[in-house]
């Protein structure tokens, strides 16, 4: 049991130390009036200090703000960076586009798409690929396909799932078993129950129940849940699903946007799975704004066959700038020379370091805390075991302990995504910044078990 006193006490402390340490990022900060939330995107004040810290630059693993502290870097742009910061195959191919070929955006292909799409075929299964410029784009985009596909008006989500900002999406399991608008919801359009179901994860009752009623156009699913702790499938999940969805007549979209971690061709390959859509987005561009919707060749043709259907202007656009000729050479240049099947073997070994090494600290200390690991992906939670379901995992948080966490390893060199406890691996990620971590974790806990 944590002393919430004394939790108290350590993060004034780490406060202190946080403001002395970055006086330009809160002079940054309170200067920025002209910003919504004085940040360029709001997601960017999930921070744990008074303000967040200002990037200076950033290379591989590393990232210095602009008060000269030097990171390293777990968080990587929430799997943005998975391919690290600004990889050197990415900087050139984008610099050629650029300075010498030109043309950034011009609503004309490129060669490099067809190669995109033929990769992430060899990788996920999907015979026809479509681009955007992130996975909330794909996501909306394969919503309506499936919907005029299919003739079916609701989609079925897991609660507490990730798919961006998708207003489907934005629905968990309620205190009577049904669905309701996920707490902090903004601005609707409608009842989040007109458009959306949902059901548990890992609960194949509670699917079947959602299923039964007919009207499910597609089961969207991250194969593993990954914006509330890694929650595992439990063996046999994935099978149930996929038969679940061919019997009472639904499609499977699965969103491989994080679990892209799970290995070279995600989730998807890696655990055999048949989906009808897949989505990624993010990784993919080595940090240049992309993403993609992959469909199965039956799909693509039911979809392009259909003379009511104007998918040219109305259906299937992911937006002006989508499949641009500097998005897809950053796309090639990512998945040909920097995620590659070799370097998903080397951050899914680090990153299994980094699991066994939290898991003994765990131990040492005899916390009631857990960690999961999905590929290159881990993430510790303040539960144990570690929750099955995405309700559980929701309930599991702390936001005192992470914040103090998130401070004191943040003044110790040590980034972590900044809303929930998630490390990630990427091509530079070494067993020395493994150890750092670890270190810095014991120096962190040690004062907040055994006293100041």
């Amino acid at each position: 049991m944590i002393d919430r006193g004394r939790l108290a006490r350590l993060s004034e402390r780490e406060a202190a130390v946080f403001a002395e340490r970055n006086p330009r990022s809160a002079a940054a900060y309170a200067d920025a009036g002209h910003l919504f939330g004085r940040v360029p995107m709001t997601w960017m004040n999930k921070k744990a200090g008074a303000f967040p810290l200002y990037a200076e630059s950033a290379r591989g693993n590393r990232v210095v703000d602009i008060d000269g502290n030097e990171y390293i870097d777990f968080a990587l742009g929430d799997t943005g960076a998975m391919a690290g910061h600004s990889p050197a195959p990415v900087v050139d191919a984008v610099g050629r586009r650029i300075y010498e070929q030109g043309g950034m955006t011009m609503m004309m292909p490129t060669t490099d798409a067809e190669w995109v799409g033929a990769e992430l075929s060899r990788r996920f299964g999907m015979d026809a690929w479509s681009f955007t410029l992130t996975a909330t784009d794909a996501n909306r985009w394969a919503i309506r396909l499936v919907r005029a596909l299919t003739g079916r008006s609701k989609i079925l989500f897991h609660s507490y799932c990730y798919h961006g900002s998708v207003d489907e999406s934005l629905i968990v399991v309620g205190p009577d078993g049904e669905g309701m608008d996920r707490p902090g919801n903004v601005g609707a359009p409608v009842p989040v129950t007109e458009t959306s179901r949902v059901a548990e994860f890992n609960d194949v009752r509670s699917l079947k129940q959602q299923l039964k009623h007919g009207d499910v156009a597609a089961v969207l699913i991250e194969p593993a849940l990954t914006n509330i702790g890694i929650v595992l499938p439990e063996p046999g999940y994935h099978d149930e699903v996929r038969r679940l969805t061919r019997k009472y007549g639904a499609l499977l979209i699965i969103d491989e946007t994080h679990t892209f971690s799970a290995g070279p061709g995600g989730a998807t390959q890696a655990w055999g799975l048949e989906p009808d859509v897949v989505v990624i987005g993010k990784a993919i561009g080595g940090g240049i704004p992309s993403g993609a919707y992959g469909l199965s060749a039956e799909l693509a043709r039911g979809i392009l066959d259909r003379d009511d259907l104007d998918i040219v202007d109305m259906g299937g656009v992911g937006g002006t700038l989508a499949g641009s000729p500097l998005s897809v050479a950053a796309m090639r240049a990512t998945l040909e020379h920097v995620l590659t099947d070799a370097a998903f073997d080397e951050m899914i070994a680090t990153a299994k370091a980094f699991t066994d090494g939290v898991r003994a600290i765990i131990a040492e200390f005899e916390l009631p805390w857990s960690i999961n690991q999905l590929g290159a992906r881990a993430e510790y939670r303040f539960a144990t075991p570690y929750p099955s379901n995405g309700t559980d995992a929701a309930a599991a948080a702390d936001p005192e302990l992470e914040d103090y966490l998130h401070l004191a390893l943040a003044n110790r060199g040590i980034l972590l995504t900044p809303f929930h406890n998630m490390a990630l691996m990427c091509p530079t990620t070494t067993l020395d910044d493994v150890a750092a971590h670890h270190a810095a974790l014991r120096d962190v806990i040690r004062p907040l078990v055994s006293g100041d």
